[in-house]
């Protein structure tokens, strides 16, 4: 499951750069970002 969550937030991480640098859509850029750091940080609080 750990894993799963690390490629979810790859993946958001890489869509969020892409958008920035590539689409400019700010509102789907930032909710990207905060579901990225969210899963993250819940799998680093899981894990610890």
């Amino acid at each position: 499951m750990r894993s799963l969550l690390y490629v979810i937030a790859v993946i958001m991480v890489i869509g969020w750069l892409l958008g920035v640098f590539v689409y400019s859509a700010t509102g789907l850029i930032h909710v990207l970002l905060v579901l990225a750091v969210v899963s993250i940080l819940l799998s680093l609080i899981r894990r610890a």
